[in-house]
């Protein structure tokens, strides 16, 4: 049996997996996957800071902010596009924006985080 982290929609699960053509065991010959999730991923974020993150997949077209920029509530942060289409990314908190986690030309997941704000 092999050990293997599976994420699904963003939850990880520990699943084991059995060789095919590998000595039989006394389990059988099929996936299980573990009830409880793995440990999470640890947060591009750093500690102490609001990320802005991702609502959907897809590449960063624009970052309208800088590292060090002081910003708003619902000040925009980036383009994102997303199925042909751009998408305004605002903060949803203001602050300084302490990280770019996602440069122009990132592609992202729903929930992955654009810029961090201290």
């Amino acid at each position: 049996m092999k050990k293997y982290n599976v994420k699904v929609n963003g939850i990880s699960y520990e699943v084991e997996v059995e060789e095919v053509g590998s000595a039989p065991s006394a389990a059988p010959a099929a996936e299980t996957v573990s009830a409880a999730p793995a440990a999470p991923a640890p947060e591009k974020a750093s500690a102490g800071g609001n990320a802005v993150k991702a609502p959907m997949p897809g590449t960063i077209l624009k970052m309208n902010v800088n590292v060090g920029d002081r910003i708003e509530k619902d000040s925009l942060v980036c383009i994102l596009e997303a199925m042909k289409m751009e998408n305004e990314i605002f903060a949803p908190v203001g602050g300084t924006v302490t990280a770019i986690n996602a440069p122009k030309g990132a592609s992202v997941n729903t929930g992955d985080p654009i810029v961090t704000l201290g």
